[in-house]
């Protein structure tokens, strides 16, 4: 089929639909939830879908904020689109609201041409709670989420649009030093110091960092710092994250940072405790064809793409996504300058009118890509031989 026909039949049909979608991202963006319990965002996101003819089925896999739904025209590849929803304690402060409606918005366009043009396959909207620090689609694969399904595709709102950059795979630990209390003033020999222990482990990062390659991080908070000034602490706690851009490299920081909480303990006289908090996300494998077809999109439809993307990764669970089947995870603009994500300016950005209007030209993109991979025999041969190399 014509790449240039699909394109614009796709680009009309997400345009009639337009200002629906704004108002859906601004309804989420107004209700924002946290990971797991986004039962607004995914009974809106199921209602909208079904008014315009997609059947998305809730509590998919058992997950009670999941979805998803199978738009299904003859034999042929799977194709998957999915939709991030949940926000952060302050609010929306990621664009989660915009990835979702971009989604579910290029799945009705995407489904409506697959009809008009007789495209063979099926396309999957699939909705993916706790992105968040809850790992959700790294619990929906363990339970099956991709099973049966060729490539897999979203995007995400940054200050620029850019391919999929990849992303570092993360470690999240909880670790808690315990001592003895005394009086800090009266009888300090008395006491073993639970905060000593957390700032050696700071210290000891700090200086770890110069022996790191740069694709890795380690940063930390302090949880629980004691009670008083004037009485030892006897329990300390911090929340360190641990990432890195390979699987080898992180059992590397992994292994020293066991280390650095066991020298802390040993140089104050302290006990501790270490636990896993949330569950471990692998790095992102972008697929290169998937990136480019997007991009292609995207600079048709007017975005600049910089030749050079940023260094700066985060972590995400599409990151295991990509690792199963092909997948991209590439961004498009919401703010004219440089901001950070999961900030206040980040949050008021994902409802803007840059915001919106970049949400719908990334609602074409992926579903061109989309159709692209189900028609297209060849740059599907070509996506799936980037991922096996």
């Amino acid at each position: 089929m014509d790449t240039k026909k699909i394109f614009e039949a796709l680009k009309s049909e997400v345009e009639l639909i337009s200002s629906e979608l704004e108002a859906l991202a601004v309804d989420l963006w107004e209700h924002p939830e946290l990971a797991w319990k986004e039962f607004y965002a995914a009974e809106t996101l199921c209602k909208f879908l079904k008014k315009h003819d997609i059947d998305a089925q809730a509590n998919y896999l058992d997950f009670p904020t999941a979805f998803r739904g199978d738009i299904v025209n003859g034999d042929g590849a799977v194709f998957a689109l999915t939709a991030e929803y949940d926000a952060l304690p302050p609010g929306h402060a990621c664009g989660h609201n915009l990835i979702a409606a971009a989604s579910v918005g290029a799945a009705i366009a995407a489904a409506r041409v697959m009809k008009k043009l007789d495209l063979p396959g099926t396309l999957v909207i699939m909705g993916t709670p706790a992105e968040e620090s809850g790992g959700g689609k790294v619990k929906m694969l363990q339970k099956g989420a991709l099973n049966g399904i060729d490539a897999v595709m979203m995007s995400h709102p940054s200050w620029r649009t850019i391919p999929d950059p990849g992303s570092l795979a993360i470690r999240r630990w909880d670790v808690t030093f315990h001592g003895v209390s005394s009086h800090a003033g009266g009888t300090p020999e008395l006491g073993i110091n639970a905060l000593d222990a957390v700032m050696m482990l700071f210290n000891g990062v700090s200086f770890q960092r110069q022996q790191m390659p740069d694709f890795c991080r380690i940063h930390g908070i302090v949880t629980h710092g004691g009670k008083m000034p004037n009485i030892i602490p006897d329990t300390a706690s911090c929340r360190f994250y641990l990432r890195s851009a390979t699987e080898e490299w992180m059992e590397k920081l992994d292994e020293r940072f066991d280390n650095m909480v066991k020298g802390a303990a040993l140089l104050t006289g302290c006990t501790y405790t270490k636990e896993k908090f949330s569950i471990d996300c692998r790095s992102r494998k972008p697929n290169a064809l998937l990136n480019s077809s997007y991009c292609e999109v995207m600079a048709e439809l007017g975005e600049n793409i910089p030749a050079n993307v940023p260094e700066g990764r985060g972590s995400s669970d599409f990151g295991d996504f990509s690792q199963a089947v092909p997948g991209a995870h590439p961004c498009f603009a919401i703010s004219p300058g440089k901001i950070g994500g999961h900030s206040i300016e980040f949050q008021e950005a994902s409802r803007s009118e840059l915001g919106l209007k970049n949400m719908l030209k990334s609602a074409i993109a992926l579903a061109c890509t989309a159709c692209r991979f189900l028609d297209d025999e060849s740059f599907r041969n070509a996506v799936k031989a980037d991922f096996a190399g």
